[in-house]
């Protein structure tokens, strides 16, 4: 970085005139007031989120910030590794988007939904297994999927959700089956656009809407079976979080120090992280897979 212009005194730090770079002292100065930390955006975060009749909590182990309403004790917990990494590539815009995610979601949870009447709404939401299963005391309705993730299922309320518990259910007399089939349901009628890139020799699909449930796709199995007609090495599906479905066509070792680069990539970079990992597809089944990266992929032009 240089400062150019003789019309001003050199700052603090700085040898000789204002054209001279940063001393290496005064650019490791710079450089650590600039860098973003942990604390730092906890700090951040907790500011632009306080207010009245809400706590705000953080737990050290796990690096997450826990913003609830202080009557109900519903709630938001964010993970602030993944929000850190979508700082340091996006600034003041990846914090507020953090912060009206924040403020929809909890806006949600205080807003009286009826689901009868509302049925079309209704969608399957994949989320990680450390996803807590119950939401204001109330046991939430969800599916065990693979060893990684959980089906849990949601209603759609535009910019937000509602994740259905049972006591939703219990109030208007429905069962979690009725709730499961309506979500499969629904989401076979969403769109599907996907978008190829190639990469030393294997394709890579992405389904990247932003609608909430493009992870959502690794359940419609129609579509699926439609994706494995293109393939011509190994399929492989990955759902590293909520916004995103990446199906790979693995057609040599490269590939999947490819995938495993970019699965990580996306994992800590979604505001709703799901797995690292992927999965094969076997007669219907998802089979967990872990791929140790070795080389940063380059591309094939």
């Amino acid at each position: 970085m240089r400062l150019t212009g003789s019309r001003f005194p050199p700052p603090a730090g700085f040898a000789g005139p204002c054209r001279t770079v940063f001393s290496a002292k005064a650019k490791r100065k710079w450089m650590m007031a600039m860098k973003m930390t942990v604390e730092k955006l906890k700090k951040l975060l907790t500011e632009r989120l306080e207010k009245e009749g809400r706590n705000i909590a953080y737990n050290r182990e796990k690096d997450q910030l826990r913003v609830e309403n202080a009557e109900s004790g519903k709630g938001v917990t964010l993970s602030l590794g993944p929000v850190l990494a979508k700082w340091e590539r996006n600034r003041e815009k990846a914090i507020d988007e953090i912060v009206f995610y924040v403020e929809e979601a909890l806006r949600a949870m205080e807003t009286e939904v009826k689901i009868t009447g509302n049925e079309r709404k209704i969608f399957p939401v994949i989320r990680s297994t450390s996803f807590p299963k119950t939401a204001g005391g109330k046991p939430l309705v969800y599916d065990e999927h693979t060893a990684e993730t959980r089906i849990f299922y949601s209603l759609d309320m535009g910019s937000s959700y509602r994740l259905i518990d049972e006591g939703m259910l219990a109030d208007e007399g429905l069962d979690a089956g009725q709730i499961k089939e309506m979500a499969r349901f629904n989401l076979r009628s969403l769109d599907h656009p996907v978008k190829k890139d190639s990469v030393s020799g294997n394709d890579f699909y992405f389904v990247n809407t932003n609608d909430g449930y493009d992870a959502s796709r690794i359940l419609n199995e129609s579509f699926l079976k439609e994706m494995e007609k293109k393939i011509k090495g190994e399929m492989v599906l990955s759902v590293p979080h909520q916004d995103v479905l990446i199906i790979s066509d693995i057609q040599n070792s490269t590939g999947y120090d490819v995938l495993a680069h970019m699965t990580m990539h996306f994992y800590t970079s979604g505001r709703v992280p799901i797995t690292p990992l992927s999965f094969y597809l076997k007669d219907g089944e998802l089979e967990p897979i872990f791929i140790m990266a070795k080389n940063k992929p380059g591309r094939k032009e």
